[in-house]
């Protein structure tokens, strides 16, 4: 690190008095200042990846010459820094290992040492271990037309995955690296430095002006706690996919307060692309990929029992509805029987006419318990407008059963 360092003094040295030349010579214009290199998302470890593959294949010479390139345009990139560091030295002595600093460098500071040889076995990882062509993670049961786009992150490998929602179904179009809660995942309290693990949306789009530089390009809020978190007694809020600060590219993998970390040219893209309210986020462990045919069976035992549910709506049976519900449900700080008199209502209000249902989304969450998260929208015969609703519900024994209901627009 410390070489690295000494070359971009020696630079600035050299700058300095070829500046302050031109300034003696009493020039009136200034030379254009070289355009600055247009930075897109995932660029700069797509470098990083290359020049891996060309110290793979012993090109040391053509990897310095990337590396420098590389540093140049993306200073603030430490694992880049280390990865030039080593090639400089490769070209006085072999190299130990990565990361191959002076002993004194080492020992100033041993865990950033540490961090970016994890940044770079995960980053390497996910270039080695991607996700199976046409495969969709197992939570995304079945996304509506509403879903326009849909995210997924594996902790497990600090990655996450964008993908379009078209009439062909899921397709991944980028992924990234990211880093998470300093303690890790399953956050339970306020505090507990970790990110939480479930099924989430994206609920704002926050101004980047309106935001410390530590958030870097932005912020895109979650619902966390969710009603399923809160049905667990889990606390604690704030939690974001935001930026960088501008002296990081990017931060260590385990480095957040509990929100997703991404390099700001990956948020950038992300925050470009996605929609508010509607884009899932799926925080997994460990993501399991599969074709989606694999879900159909499971997409549709589920339809049919939202379809049981609609129909004794439909048809005002409030014994046979309310048995679609938990004991210990709670829609909008209201017990079940707080909540009657709603569904009650909204029976009365129908006055006979049929429910429909439409733009239906599943997306599954599976831990101590088995859970779905709907939304729809439904919309009662002959009405103009209808409401969009999100119900959680839960697998008891055999039976699904709704412990969450509410009005999302």
């Amino acid at each position: 690190m410390k070489r690295v360092i000494l070359l971009v003094c020696v630079a600035l040295a050299v700058a300095m008095p070829v500046a302050a030349a031109s300034k003696r010579k009493g020039e009136q214009r200034r030379p254009a200042a070289p355009a600055k290199p247009v930075v897109r998302d995932g660029e700069a470890e797509a470098r990083l990846i290359e020049i891996y593959k060309l110290i793979g294949a012993a090109q040391t010479r053509q990897a310095l010459a990337k590396a420098e390139t590389l540093v140049r345009d993306h200073p603030n990139f430490q694992l880049a820094q280390l990865v030039y560091g080593d090639l400089l030295t490769a070209q006085a002595r072999p190299v130990r290992g990565f990361g191959d600093v002076p002993d004194s460098a080492a020992r100033s500071n041993p865990q950033l040492l540490l961090e970016l040889r994890e940044e770079s076995q995960l980053r390497m990882r996910a270039l080695r271990e991607r996700p199976p062509a046409g495969a969709v993670p197992a939570q995304f049961l079945q996304l509506s037309p509403k879903n326009r786009h849909a995210i997924a992150i594996d902790t497990s490998r600090a990655r996450l995955y964008l993908f379009e929602n078209g009439v062909q179904g899921l397709k991944l179009i980028a992924d990234y690296y990211i880093s998470v809660g300093k303690s890790g995942i399953e956050k339970a309290v306020e505090g507990d430095l970790r990110t939480p693990l479930g099924v989430y949306f994206i609920t704002s789009n926050l101004d980047p002006k309106s935001l410390k530089d530590f958030y870097g390009a932005g912020a895109l809020p979650i619902n966390y706690p969710n009603p399923y978190d809160a049905r667990r007694g889990k606390t604690g809020s704030g939690i974001w996919l935001h930026g960088t600060p501008p002296n990081q590219f990017a931060r260590a993998p385990k480095a957040t307060d509990g929100c997703v970390v991404l390099a700001n040219p990956d948020l950038e893209r992300i925050i470009r692309t996605v929609e508010v309210r509607s884009t899932p986020v799926v925080i997994a462990q460990t993501l399991r990929w599969v074709p989606p045919q694999v879900l159909d069976a499971d997409t549709r035992r589920f339809a049919d029992v939202l379809q049981s549910w609609r129909q004794a709506k439909a048809a005002g049976d409030m014994q046979r509805l309310l048995g679609h519900y938990t004991a210990d449900f709670s829609g909008n700080g209201k017990t079940l029987a707080e909540w009657t008199p709603v569904l009650k209502g909204e029976v009365e209000r129908a006055k006979g006419r049929g429910v429909q249902i439409k733009d239906v989304s599943y997306l599954r969450w599976t831990d101590s318990a088995d859970t779905m998260v709907v939304t729809f929208g439904e919309l009662v015969e002959g009405a103009r407008t209808g409401l969009t609703k999100r119900q959680y519900w839960v697998r008891q024994g055999a039976q699904w059963k709704i412990f969450f209901e509410g009005v999302i627009g």
